[in-house]
């Protein structure tokens, strides 16, 4: 808004625009920037509805209902949508301007919208039902908001309009369809081209002159050339930080993305690409007060991504008048300055060019000959200086960016170029190479031998960029962000490295706390660069700098060989003199990690170590990393579990669930070995293999109500350091029958968890997980792991006002066992300044006291303990290292399962080789506890509650870094106070409580005690109301704590009357039926693993039951049994996650049957969009009574057929039977009476992992019944 306050205008404000002004407010919320630019548009004389639409468009690609039924809605769309920035983000808006009254829902469906209408004409909209006491039988509608939908009632008419009327109007009051037509133009595409355009010498110097590595050309480049994705690797990101690298950097790395973490959900691009677009629109942007033709006058671009064709087509076009700046700086005359002056001058180029009527600027770094006193401004820098100078003069509105250039190949390269202000980007080099990679002699052999697929020289660029833009969308989602165009110069960006000067010449606005480079040394490191395509000995090939892979003499990293054998030595021998030669290594290394420029400093005297407090003490304050039983080896997960046992740490079971047979302690080890867990050695009686934290995460995997009940800590995983925004990934290849079983999932097949929990959308759903996490489990503290960014300080403050117990802050240098390379490398901040905002925030806001600080990412050492305490943290995780401690030796391939130790391998011969014992990492945290009081005794001080948050204890290190003296520490070395109680007090304060709830009440029944106890049947009758939350939780946790998931045999039948509250029957177990008579808010049979549940409407309803929407969204979310019956519809997202729970319901929104993996789900009735996606077993049976369910499909997995299978006919008829019986279902009944008539409108959906059960396969009958009949016999 703010770029386009100088293009605004409109007779209403008879030229009194300036007195508005701004429009906008940078400082302010999100929702309230949207309000003054909904108020902007409806005072200048736009309907409230019309306003909306444009700023809140719905997902109007590929959508089914609207391009056949309202085309003139989707030209409605295409007109604003080069001209208005879509708003994103979960939000159920509610406006009016006094003749008006409406709400609207955004446009990816994130917050509940419930409405219903009764007889005496009042239409009541709120976020949940139960709100207010009502006579069922008055009720005449009962209905939700879907994903972008709107509903508008007309105060002067009494009209109520739906969706479709809405904007039906709207989009019929003028031609936009013509003017669309007559206007906007589409960029044809252009093939790419067939051979190299240079020499291959000539393509090696341009490599060299703009930065590229031989890692970049391999293992970036070449990978998504021939496999149309981005490479995907594994272990975190330990190199330094660029700023305090040795090795020189592009400008891209000292840039890391942001992403959303618990304020608004990431979107999930693999599953719910439908919502998401890369099209953008190049040209003039009008002045959105005003309609007419003229606006539409732009370019569309399917996507950012151009080649070399591409790029012609828009300089030919007339009417942009495209420009060509040229992007180099002169050094003639020395380096000072030289850069800053070329800058200045490309900005007034630019300004000249758009006064004079260009529409399109081309910024070209492409030159035939290179010449050595000329190099390259950093593009990046150019985009961004531009972009900013031209917002300052107010033109930024008259024109587009496009960065024709040789320094862009990587997915976050081209992330950067766009969300500092390019619309599209031609990466000539990044072509070139492909096209050379695939002429080169050895990729044509390898092609013909078979070694590798077969693709043509197009093929190759075509997957480059298809790689490029499947990367675009992932990180556009991470924010939460679905349109390219609302992320176009939208700067969302944190900088580690870069000085004032640069950032407020480019980068304006965008977050750099540290400080880093000026101008001239950043020309300095560019210069590094150019120089190398001069030299005499201009190297033959590119040179490896070491990034991603560790080579001797490339750059340090972290974990390194020489570190995991010194540590392996001091270990296993038990040597004191061996750990102190691993310390004397880590004491030794580069500079690494911001911590690594800080010292202490005491004004005490040293003490005696003997008074410092003991190591067993210590040790109690450190925590293992999440890594799931999956992703590492069933060997190194127990072992690892074993070991913080015996300490009194613990350890984290990581999001795959865990063996049940790992709770009970060993009472059977004989020499070292046990028959319980005969894969260990080293055990002793008395050890317990279980993980003290156990993980919740998105995919909920093998979360389970008796998981629940055994854990000391629940951990709820909202982000994971290694890649911040994105969901675990297990490859196929790792999930073996054990790990199968465990995550209830089918072997063989690859599981990826969704980027977001669909069960948290904003920090109201995250406190009310945490809710029915302590409602399942009063006894277990809830944990929130969270991962740094700027701005984490205010969701910590939200985590803890949510009542969490415990605050995990990850650095972005954590571990992970599969991820794509540009995540580890270019998402999420160091935890020094993540841990010092969150402690610093909840101090400031009086919440520290309510939560213990953990941190983890990166630690080795006693050293590295003792500063996260300066810094405020109460308790200290350790990952890759506690891995490296019980053998692993850092081969980085555990993506493969090919790991040489068996430490993150499935695979049993590798297994085998497991060299860990649980005494190797007992004696590393004994050493690392020492450390810790060793260092304590130096400082002078007793305990570590004497020196947490303690940051006067910290000073600068005086060292010289190679790159600038210009870094800023200040904010990590500042201090607001301290908590008033110590540490230890916060650590042993109870667990946060629930407060009184209806589950107290139902326990508190005597009949149904004694039924728990003594396995007996029981019935009774309760009311709810929807400040009821979470109801039955508890009383499942009950169950599993004493039977387990399966061993209850008793029954609780127990009757709901009214409005439950969100989570209503959450982890049900067996032996629980339950029933509701009334209606139901979001998340209903979250996570539940048996018995019953029954939703019926009451009797006498004034509105037909089928037609009615009676439960919310998400349902049935990672439930892994039971049986669900709803008479009514549901909301989006319904059986999301299902693991193994058959359900029957009466209609569903978008995306049902999501990332299901197991089970049976019914529908007799209408389906949203995208129905199962993601869906990898299970089956589900869907009534399409008007033909209109097949484009609403998502065919990327499950194929879909009419019920043939006799066993399947009957596994349906059986079910809508049970859903009759328990329901009194008309729509059910009628269905079961013209039985012939209905069953060819089944489509039974069917993924491969079921292709071949009785239920799917029509020809497996015969075989099956010939053998059941022998069995018989």
């Amino acid at each position: 808004m703010q770029s386009r306050e100088a293009s605004l205008k409109s007779p209403v404000w008879r030229g009194r625009e300036s007195e508005i002004r701004p429009f906008g407010n940078p400082k302010a919320s999100d929702s309230a920037n949207l309000d003054s630019a909904a108020e902007l548009l409806i005072r200048s004389g736009r309907a409230p509805e019309e306003s909306l639409m444009i700023l809140v468009p719905e997902a109007y690609k590929h959508h089914p209902t609207l391009s056949i039924k309202y085309p003139e809605v989707v030209d409605f769309y295409e007109y604003y949508k080069g001209q208005m920035e879509t708003w994103d983000g979960p939000a159920l808006l509610l406006f009016s301007d006094g003749k008006t009254v409406g709400a609207c829902l955004d446009r990816n469906g994130l917050r509940p919208a419930r409405y219903w209408r009764t007889k005496d004409n009042v239409v009541y909209v709120a976020s949940e039902v139960g709100v207010l006491p009502m006579d069922e039988s008055k009720v005449t509608m009962k209905g939700r908001l879907g994903p972008g939908m709107m509903i508008s009632v007309d105060l002067t008419s009494g009209q109520v309009y739906e969706n479709t009327d809405v904007k039906k109007r709207v989009a019929l009051s003028n031609p936009y369809g013509k003017w669309v037509a007559e206007n906007m133009r589409k960029l044809k595409q252009v093939n790419f081209q067939s051979t190299t355009t240079m020499e291959n010498e000539s393509i090696l110097r341009h490599q060299q002159a703009f930065g590229y590595s031989s890692e970049d050309v391999q293992m970036i480049i070449e990978t998504m050339a021939a496999q149309g994705k981005e490479p995907t690797f594994c272990m975190g990101d330990d190199i330094p930080l660029a700023v305090l690298s040795q090795k020189p950097h592009m400008l891209y790395d000292y840039f890391k993305q942001r992403f959303a973490q618990v304020t608004n959900p990431a979107i999930d691009p693999l599953r719910e690409g439908l919502v998401m677009s890369l099209e953008v629109n190049i040209g003039k942007r009008g002045n959105i007060l005003e309609v007419g033709p003229e606006n539409a006058s732009q370019v569309s671009l399917s996507s950012p991504v151009l080649n070399e064709g591409e790029l012609e087509e828009l300089l030919q076009d007339p009417n942009l008048k495209p420009y060509v700046l040229r992007t180099f700086f002169d050094i003639r005359k020395g380096i000072e300055g030289s850069l800053e002056k070329t800058l200045n001058r490309l900005c007034e180029a630019a300004d000249e060019a758009v006064r004079n009527g260009s529409q399109l600027l081309v910024l070209s770094d492409r030159l035939d000959e290179l010449e050595p006193t000329r190099p390259a401004i950093p593009i990046l820098l150019a985009v961004g200086a531009v972009h900013q100078h031209l917002i300052e003069n107010g033109l930024r509105m008259s024109c587009s960016i496009v960065a024709d250039t040789a320094q862009c190949f990587s997915t976050h390269q081209f992330a950067c170029l766009i969300g500092y202000g390019a619309s599209a980007v031609c990466p000539y080099l990044a072509l070139e190479t492909c096209r050379q990679w695939r002429l080169s002699t050895k990729t044509v052999n390898l092609m013909r031998n078979g070694k590798m697929p077969t693709v043509t020289i197009e093929q190759a660029q075509k997957n480059f960029c298809k790689a490029v833009k499947s990367g675009l969308l992932k990180i556009l989602s991470k924010m939460g962000i679905s349109l390219l165009s609302s992320y176009c110069g939208a700067q969302i960006f944190e900088i580690y490295g870069l000085g004032r000067d640069v950032v407020d010449l480019s980068f304006r606005g965008s977050v750099s706390v540290i400080g880093g480079l000026t101008l001239n040394e950043l020309a300095r490191e560019t210069l590094s660069f150019w120089v190398k395509a001069f030299s005499e000995d201009t190297a033959k090939r590119l040179e490896n700098f070491g990034f991603i892979q560790f080579r001797p003499g490339g750059e340090y990293h972290g974990n390194n060989p020489e570190m995991s054998k010194l540590l392996h030595k001091a270990v296993r021998q038990k040597s004191l003199s061996a750990f102190s030669i691993y310390q004397q290594h880590l004491a030794n290394r580069p500079v690494n990690v911001l911590r690594d420029l800080l010292e202490f400093t005491s004004d005490r005297a040293p003490i005696p170590v003997g008074r410092v407090e003991p190591a067993s003490s210590i040790v109690e304050r450190f925590c293992t990393g999440g890594m799931s039983l999956g992703a590492i080896s069933r060997e190194t997960h127990e072992a690892i579990a074993i070991a913080m046992n015996r300490l009194g740490g613990k350890s984290n079971s990581g999001e795959g669930g865990e063996d049940p047979i790992r709770w009970s302690p060993l009472t059977d080890v004989v020499d070292g070995y046990s028959p319980t867990l005969p894969h260990l050695k080293g055990l002793q009686n008395g050890d317990t293999a279980t993980s003290a934290i156990k993980q919740v995460a998105s995919g909920r995997f093998g979360v389970t109500p008796t998981f629940l009940v055994n854990a000391d800590q629940l951990e709820i995983k909202i982000a994971q350091g290694a890649k911040p925004g994105e969901g675990g990934q297990l490859p196929g290849k790792k999930v073996s029958a054990y790990i199968a079983r465990l995550r209830n999932s089918k072997p063989g097949v690859p599981l990826i968890s969704p980027p977001p929990h669909h069960d948290i959308y904003s920090i109201e759903d995250l406190a009310q997980l945490i809710y029915d996490l302590h409602q399942v489990n009063p006894k277990a503290k809830v944990s929130v792991k969270l991962v740094a960014e700027a701005g984490i300080g205010t969701v910590a403050s939200g985590v803890a006002k949510g009542n969490a117990d415990v605050i995990q802050i990850s650095g972005h240098d954590g571990g992970t066992g599969a991820s794509p390379v540009s995540s580890i490398k270019h998402a999420g901040g160091p935890w020094e300044l993540g841990l010092t905002e969150s402690h610093q925030t909840l101090i400031a806001n009086g919440l520290r006291e309510r939560v213990i600080l953990r941190v983890d990412g990166g630690f080795k050492s006693g050293f590295d303990v003792l500063m996260a305490a300066a810094m405020g943290a109460d308790e200290y995780g350790f990952g890759s290292v506690a891995m490296i401690a019980t053998g692993c030796v850092m081969a980085r391939i555990c993506h493969t399962n090919n790991c040489p130790v068996g430490v993150a391998s499935q695979r049993e011969e590798l297994r085998a080789r497991f060299p860990g014992v649980p005494g190797d990492l007992v004696n590393f945290f004994l050493y690392v506890a020492e450390e810790v009081r060793g260092m304590l005794a130096q400082l002078g001080y007793e305990k570590l509650d004497d020196v947490i948050g303690r940051t006067e204890l910290l000073k600068p290190r005086d060292i010289s870094l190679v790159k600038t003296q210009h870094l800023d520490l200040s904010y990590i070395l500042s201090s607001v106070g301290l908590p008033k109680w110590s540490s230890t007090e916060i650590r042993n304060q109870e667990v946060h409580t629930n407060g009184p709830v209806l589950d107290d009440a139902v326990l508190a029944d005597p009949e149904i005690s004694d039924a728990i106890e003594n396995e007996k049947v029981v019935s009774k009758t309760f009311s709810i109301h929807n400040v009821d939350r979470a109801v039955c939780g508890r009383v499942a946790g009950v169950v599993a704590k004493k039977y387990g998931d399966t061993g209850f045999a008793g029954q609780l039948n127990i009757t709901f009357l009214g409005s439950a509250g969100q989570s209503f029957a959450c982890f049900l177990t067996p032996g629980m039926n339950i029933r509701l008579v009334g209606e139901a808010n979001d998340y209903v049979g979250k996570g539940m693993a048996g018995g019953e549940l029954v939703i019926t409407p009451v009797e006498n309803i004034g509105c037909c039951p089928e037609d009615a929407t009676i439960v919310g969204n998400t349902c049935l979310y990672g439930a892994t049994g039971g049986q669900v019956f709803v008479r009514g519809k549901a909301g989006e997202r319904f059986a999301v996650r299902n693991s193994l729970a058959q359900a029957v319901v009466e209609g569903t929104g978008d995306h049902c049957c999501e990332y299901m993996t197991g089970g049976c789900v019914v529908v007799l009735g209408k389906v949203g969009r995208n129905v199962a996606a993601g869906m990898t077993g299970g089956l589900a049976y869907i009534l399409d009574e008007d033909d209109t369910l097949i484009p609403k499909v998502n065919r990327e997995i499950v194929k879909i057929q009419r019920v043939k299978a006799p066993v399947g006919q009957m596994q349906l008829k059986s079910l809508i039977e049970a859903h009759v019986e328990k329901t009194g279902s008309s729509k059910g009944s009628a269905i079961l009476e013209e039985w012939d008539k209905y069953l060819p409108l089944f489509w039974q959906f069917v993924p491969p992992s079921e292709e071949d059960t009785p239920e799917a396969c029509a020809e497996y009958e015969a075989t099956a019944s010939g053998q059941v009949t022998l069995q018989s016999a």
